[in-house]
């Protein structure tokens, strides 16, 4: 059994990939092939809560559980647990930035299906989702202007730094939601707001809508106008729509990954592990 590093998952999964993957388990699950468990939730007072949701891909031949802790003080810390058809147990990862990345190649697959070929793009949010959330999105679509909006100057100004590269174009930090929002033809929020932070009144028509940041009945990004707005999104064909994709993470998605990860290189052996990666021989 193989247990993997936060630096290994980065090193082994690139955001092109992951795009790839996640969309296979998409349409696996689509054709009856993959199963999702939904999240759930166990908590300990108002302190620490632990989180769990596994699913099954019959074609790949994996199943997987994400099991995760989070608490007010020490933040969110994720495991991946895989398994091989027969129960073999195959791979403990360590996930928190594989679920960073497979999270972004989700907003990829829709943004690749519902957005606009050629778009501005405006961004809530610069904090640990919001990085791969851009760079999938600047893998499927030609960004002509990308603008960020976060609580703090100091954040958005580094987020604008660090990811213009990423985005091949220069990222401008604007200093409200609104200035984010109006006029772009791809609205990306990733955020940990209770209240909505994306009205519905700033759209234009014809936008596609990345919602990443909540999977939680307490807290909510989007405003009652959005959805009213968006009322008709499966009309993928007219270009006027409004469309939403609204991203709560499925499990399906680790398997998805982290079975490519552990797999790549192929015949992985221990002179090939990297630093504080470990293999485990079960008896």
């Amino acid at each position: 059994m193989l247990f993997l590093t936060e630096a290994r998952v980065r090193e082994l999964l690139p955001m092109a990939k992951a795009i790839e993957l996640v969309e296979s388990g998409f349409r696996h699950q689509a054709a009856g092939q993959a199963r999702n468990q939904p999240r759930r939730r166990l908590q300990l007072g108002s302190s620490a809560t632990l989180h769990s949701m596994e699913a099954v891909d019959l074609t790949v031949g994996f199943l997987g559980a994400k099991v995760y802790s989070t608490h007010p003080q020490t933040g969110a810390h994720f495991l991946v647990l895989l398994y091989a058809s027969d129960g073999r147990p195959l791979a403990v990862i360590q996930a928190n930035a594989l679920g960073q990345i497979r999270t972004g190649a989700a907003t990829g697959v829709a943004t690749r299906l519902l957005a606009r070929q050629q778009a501005v793009v405006g961004l809530i949010g610069a904090g640990f989702q919001a990085r791969t959330q851009l760079e999938a999105v600047a893998l499927v679509r030609r960004l002509r202007e990308v603008r960020v909006y976060s609580r703090t100057e100091a954040g958005r100004s580094r987020f604008a730094a660090e990811m213009s590269p990423v985005a091949g174009v220069e990222i401008t930090p604007v200093d409200s939601p609104e200035k984010a929002i109006r006029g772009c033809d791809i609205a990306i929020t990733a955020t940990t707001a209770r209240e909505p932070v994306l009205l519905g009144e700033w759209l234009d028509e014809g936008v596609h809508i990345n919602a990443v940041g909540s999977n939680h009945s307490r807290r909510r990004e989007l405003d009652a106008a959005r959805r009213w707005r968006a009322r008709r999104w499966w009309l993928w064909t007219r270009s006027s729509e409004v469309t939403v994709f609204k991203s709560n993470g499925l499990a399906l998605e680790d398997p998805a990954v982290a079975g490519y990860v552990i797999r790549r290189p192929p015949g992985l052996v221990s002179s090939e592990i990297g630093e504080g990666d470990t293999l485990v021989r079960l008896t």
